[in-house]
Parts: structure tokens; sequence; C-alpha cells
């Protein structure tokens, strides 16, 4: 298995004797949030000079590619190795900004290697699962027990997909289950209307049914949700020790989800803190209800910290009722926002961070924590930029956390923080003025381009080494493509509008290792959803038609012919005004004749500036739009690691032209919010994508994600990777 990495040498760990725990119960009423009291753990000594390194897998969106629907109408597709195989279709992949079937060897593959290195600890910063089904989750607890044995630990934080609603979802299902003839499937759970009215078409399984905390944690308990007799310290942010001293009896009792519990209301968190949100409101609290907080510290080796933040806040909606609480639909997740609900519906959590953080440092000891959600600016503070050029909403920039909300978790004091949920591959920080510091590392997903995992290891008690770990070659990667071909055949027979816009390149399963794969699965994505989502009109036609050459070439166009004019000079540049409204004609046009000595003139001068970087002009056309559009989507995500993948050429080329564009583009005609098609051929390009290759070089230009070093005390993130390869 190769797996391209930059890790040093973890410094290896003891492997701890692991017991299975059994969950216990108390009579105790759930805790009203109270701002939980100091704990003092045992043997509070000073923590070594450097801890053993944990590795974290984010986003792993594990479903059991051969679980059992437990429903003998479906038991998937037969494989010639006597399992069947329960996939979703190639083309629900490659429309998804994850993969749901490949990525199940990915997870094995990166715990494989992790445990080669000596990494002993793993933290799974949500989205572990792929909607918290009882098939997957099954699944993915067999994996982990199956190296909790060889002697790993497993601490879980829960993401907006694990679970998806606070209580039980047995409504849900999927619609596109692959079968053996190459159709999609429905299977759904056994509440689903579809279920309830016997829809023939339909198979109903509760393995289906998306649980919510209570199953969850009672399965997961292993993994980091309830303590462990090996733990030095466990607590959760409700819990209180007598006389201050940590007990595994004691830190069992805490770890019951009746003793995890805070009011929720709609407005803001109740108990404890809702006369004060009260009277800021005005006006009454409504829809209050008991909500599990699944968070927990954990102290598994001496001197090393794991902070696990449950982020998800769920809050309830116009359907909630009062008589049944625990009705799923009576909530409302809060994905997009994210950490932003946290400051107002989990008060309790800011108050436990702060005084975590301020344990860590007193008592010497090394602390990470970690949280489904971006606790700051993911895009390489390229997100107000983002907003301005692309369609609203596009690249999911509401799930950008707001400036306060980063400010108020530096406040708290923590320092280092392990995010996922956008899948991106980033580093970014954060300093105040009153000095505190704050540094996000974004840990990409395995089931998505960039496929890694982040190593994390605390150096000394200021400095922390982060490594990245890129997936290239899965073993088993391409177990399940033989699948693929009885869809690939159906569609291309099948005459259905909705069958022939599925189709995809069968040259996908030509690919030879899971980076390939990967890579070629984002192409897809960025062509099959991405173009249409998230580009303007003008700017999608620019971005699927041109080549790199034709782009540099654009860049320097100066010509007075029109949009309206192309029709009558074809064959010059590959653009039309179909995008355009029809505007008014302002003196007397350019014969669209003249486009083509214009277009010489401008290539001519883009011929220089490849020159003057060392390049040809004729090798930018090699660089086609499906690989310039490719390339931007993967940068999006992978940061750093999309550059290593363009490779240094490929690099400079497009340096250059973020760099070839006018300093003040001409600004566009407008026909109300459309452009006009009497604008000149170069300027809605010049004006458009001027912008969108700052944002490229941006992105492709952060801090570095690769491999660094976090420096706590002189609050610096370091480049430890000289070869990276940047847009600087």
């Amino acid at each position: 298995m190769r797996i391209t990495s930059f890790v040093r040498p973890s410094l290896g760990l003891a492997a701890a004797s692991l017991l299975l725990l059994a969950a216990c119960s108390s009579d105790d009423e759930p805790a009203a949030a109270p701002a939980p009291a100091p704990v003092v753990p045992p043997a509070a000594t000073p923590a070594p000079a450097a801890s053993p390194s944990v590795a974290f897998m984010t986003d792993v969106h594990f479903e059991d590619v051969y679980g059992d629907f437990k429903n003998a109408q479906f038991s998937g597709i037969p494989t010639k190795d006597g399992k069947n195989a329960t996939i979703r279709t190639m083309y629900a992949q490659l429309t998804s900004t994850r993969l749901f079937n490949e990525n199940y060897f990915a997870f094995r593959a990166a715990l494989d290697d992790a445990f080669a290195k000596g990494i002993r600890l793993v933290a799974l910063p949500g989205d572990y699962s792929d909607d918290a089904q009882p098939i997957n989750i099954n699944g993915i607890s067999a994996i982990l027990h199956e190296y909790q044995a060889k002697g790993m630990r497993f601490f879980i934080a829960p993401g907006n997909h694990d679970p998806n609603e606070p209580y039980d979802d047995d409504e849900a299902g999927k619609s596109d289950f692959l079968t053996r003839d190459g159709k999609e499937q429905k299977v759904f759970a056994t509440g689903n209307a579809a279920c309830k009215a016997k829809d023939p078409t339909v198979i109903c399984t509760n393995e289906l049914l998306e649980m919510g905390y209570e199953k969850l944690i009672t399965q997961l308990s292993d993994f980091g949700y309830m303590p462990n007799k090996a733990d030095l310290h466990w607590e959760t942010p409700f819990s209180k020790y007598p006389g201050g001293k940590y007990s595994y009896a004691e830190a069992m009792v805490s770890g019951d989800v009746r003793n995890r519990q805070f009011e929720m209301c709609a407005e803001g968190e109740g108990g404890v803190y809702r006369a004060d949100g009260e009277k800021a409101l005005g006006k009454p609290f409504t829809k209050c209800s008991d909500i599990i907080d699944s968070s927990y510290l954990v102290e598994p080796v001496k001197g090393l910290w794991l902070l696990s933040i449950d982020a998800n806040v769920f809050i309830p909606n116009a359907s909630f009722d009062p008589a049944n609480p625990k009705a799923f639909k009576g909530f409302d997740g809060a994905g997009n926002a994210g950490w932003n609900k946290v400051l107002t519906h989990k008060r309790h959590q800011m108050e436990w961070i702060k005084s975590v953080t301020a344990r860590a440092r007193a008592e010497g000891k090394q602390l990470m924590a970690f949280s489904h959600y971006p606790t700051m600016d993911f895009y390489a503070n390229q997100t107000d930029a983002m907003k301005a050029v692309f369609k609203p909403g596009a690249f999911q920039t509401a799930r950008v956390p707001a400036a306060a909300t980063t400010a108020a978790l530096a406040a708290t004091g923590l320092r280092l923080h392990v995010g996922g949920h956008m899948h991106f591959n980033g580093t970014n920080d954060y300093q105040d003025a009153a000095g505190n510091f704050l540094v996000n590392v974004q840990s990409p997903s395995l089931a998505v381009y960039g496929a890694s995992y982040k190593v994390v290891t605390y150096k000394d008690a200021d400095t922390v080494d982060v490594s990245t770990v890129a997936l290239t070659s899965v073993p088993r990667f391409n177990e399940l493509f033989a699948l693929y071909e009885s869809e690939y055949a159906y569609l291309q027979g099948s005459s259905a509008e909705a069958d022939i816009k599925k189709r995809w390149n069968h040259a996908i399963l030509d690919t030879r290792s899971y980076g390939e794969f990967t890579r070629y699965y984002f192409g897809e994505l960025s062509r099959l959803r991405f173009m249409d989502e998230y580009w303007p009109c003008e700017m999608k036609e620019a971005a699927t038609s041109l080549n790199a050459k034709q782009m540099l070439i654009l860049s320097q166009l100066d010509t007075r012919v029109t949009l309206a004019q192309l029709k009558d000079a074809p064959g010059v540049v590959p653009l039309s005004a179909s995008c355009a409204a029809k505007g008014t004609v302002a003196g007397t046009p350019a014969p669209a004749t003249q486009l083509a000595a214009d277009w010489a003139d401008a290539t001519t001068r883009a011929g220089k500036l490849a020159a003057a970087a060392g390049l040809k002009l004729d090798d930018f056309a090699n660089v086609g739009a499906y690989d310039f559009h490719g390339d931007f989507h993967r940068t999006v995500y992978a940061g750093e690691l999309a550059l290593r993948d363009m490779g240094a050429e490929r690099v400079r080329m497009y340096k250059v032209l973020m760099a070839a564009f006018p300093a003040k583009p001409a600004a566009p005609l407008r026909v109300g919010s459309q452009p006009s098609d009497q604008n000149p051929v170069h300027v809605l390009f010049q004006d458009q994508f001027k912008q969108v290759f700052s944002i490229f070089k941006g992105l492709g230009s952060a801090k570095p994600s690769d491999h660094f070093t976090v420096d706590l005390k002189a609050k610096t993130v370091t480049n430890a990777n000289p070869g990276g390869l940047s847009f600087n």
C-alpha cells in the first residue's frame, strides 16, 4: 500500500488494555446546565516534553458496502466473493461532495497506515457515518473494535450526519442504491410514507432508520462517548466529582445520557441562562426541551487532553410539539451556522471550554480540541470575494463562522482546534487585541478529492507539529468497479431524459489508484454539478469553453467588437452572447472582422508574458477548460495538496494568468441584472476572471496546510515543507 506521507515517525505508544463498557444508569434528574465545577485529575503533574501523535480522520462518511438490509426482497448485488454489495450508484457519487462506496476501503487504508506508523490514538471529528443508520453504525463499530483489539483508541465527536436529528428518524432512507441491472432502488425506514402505503417499488427496513443521540452514545460508547478504565480522566460539561477527585465509577454516572442534558429553547439556551436570555430578548423563551450534549474531555495518556466538542445545535422549530418533545421533526439542525449558534444555544459549552483551557494550562496538559465544525473562515479569507463573484449561496459560504464567533472562541483561551465538515484541507489562525491566539486546522475528508488524515503531535508545551497523510493508493479501491458496469450500460441504453442526464464518463473506471480515482471524481463533480450550481451563466460559458492559452490571450485583448457581433466573427474565440441581454447599440460599432486582428495583437502580448515566465504560449493550450475548472474546485477543497497534484509547470502557468489582467478592468454594461450583449468581447471576461484568479491565488497561497508547525507561544504557523508549491 503506497500512501504519500510527510509525517514524521510517531513517538509510539504502548497499547493500552481496552475494556468494553456497559452504559450505567442513574436516577438523578437531568442537569440544568450549570457551569462545571473545577475537577482535579489524578497525578496532576507536568506533561512530558512530547506527547503521542494523534491521527485525525474527519468526515469518513462510512457506509457499509457489504452491509445487510435484513430484508429478503433486496440484499444487494451478489459478488464473485459470495458477498452482497449494498452500494449507491456511481451517478450518486459523482454528484455528491462525498463518496459513498470507495471511502470504505480508504478508511481501512488510513487505519492500517496510522497503525504502521505507531499511532495508537485516533480522533474522528464528526460525520464518521453517512447518516447514522444501524447498518452503517454497526459496520463502523465492528471495524473500530477490530483495530481497538490491536491497541488503538478512538475518540468520536458528532457531526451533522451523526446524528442528522437529535432523535430517531424512522422515515429516512435513500433512493439510489444500485441494483444488479444497473437501476436505482429506493430503500427507506419503515416509518416512511411509502412503506406505510406498501409501495411495491420501495424496500423497507429499519436498518435505514437514522439514529439520534441516545442510540449513538450507547452503541459507540467504547469510542470516547463513555469513560474507559484506562483513562486518567474523563468528564462532560456537567460532571461534578465529589471533592473534586476523579473516579471511574463517578465518570460512568456522569456519562449516563440523563446526566448530559440541558434545556434548549427556540430562542437560546434555557436552564440557568434562561432568565438572562429572556431579559435580553424582552420576552419569554418558547418551545423548550431537554436535549443531550455528547461533549467530553478525556486524558487517555498522561499529560494529553483530548477535548471532543459536540457543536451540533438542534433548535426547536414550528413543528415542535411539547407533548412529544422527542419527535425528530420538531428540530432544525444548525449545520450551516455551525459554531455561530453554540454562542446562543449552548452557552454552558463556552463556559466549559474556558474552564478546560484554563485547567490545561495550570496543570501542564497538552490540549487538542476537536469538533465537526470550523471555528473561523476556512476559505483562506476569500469568503467575501467568493460571495461577490459567484452565484448566491455558492460554495456553501453560509457555513463560514461569523467573525464574532471566532473572537468568542479565541476569548475562551482555546488555542488549537481541529475541524471538518467542509471536506477541506486548510489552516487559518486568529489573534485578538488581548493576545488570544487560536489556530483552526481543517482536516480533509477521506471520502473526497485530497483524501487525507492529519497527524498532530505536541513537540513540547508550546510547539505543535501537524502533518498531512494523503491517501494516493488504497488496496481494493476498485473492488466494486465491475458492479458499476451494469449502471453504465443501463444509462447508455436508456432513452429516458432523466437517465440521459445521469450518464457519466466510463473512463473513471479505468483509474489506477485511489488518488487518481478521486481526482477524476472531482472533475466529474465539477462538470455535473458545480458549474451549474455555482457559476453565473457567462462565467460558466467561459470556464467550460476556454483553455488556458485562450484565457491568457483574452486577458490581453482590447477590442471594440461586441459580444453581439461574435456570430459574425466565427472561429476566433469560443464565446457567445447567449448569456447576455440585448442591449442598445451606442455609436458606430467596429466591424466584426476587426476581432481577428485584435486577437492577433493580444496573442503577441500573451506570448511575451509566457516567455517572461520561461514558458511557451502553446503549452498553455494543454490546460483545457475541464482541467481549469476542475483545478479551481480541487484547490477550493484541497488547498496546498491540489497544487502538488497539478505539478510545478501548471502552477507556473496559473501564476502567469493571475498576474496578467489589467489593474482596473473596464466595468461591464448591464441590462438590469444581466450583462449586456453590447459589452466588448473582452470586458466581461477580464472583469470577472480577474476576480476568479485572485480567489484562486488566495486559495493556493494560504497558511501552510500540508506539513507545518504551530508555535503557540510565538503565535505563528510555519511551513515545515520547503518543497511545497504555492501561488505566491
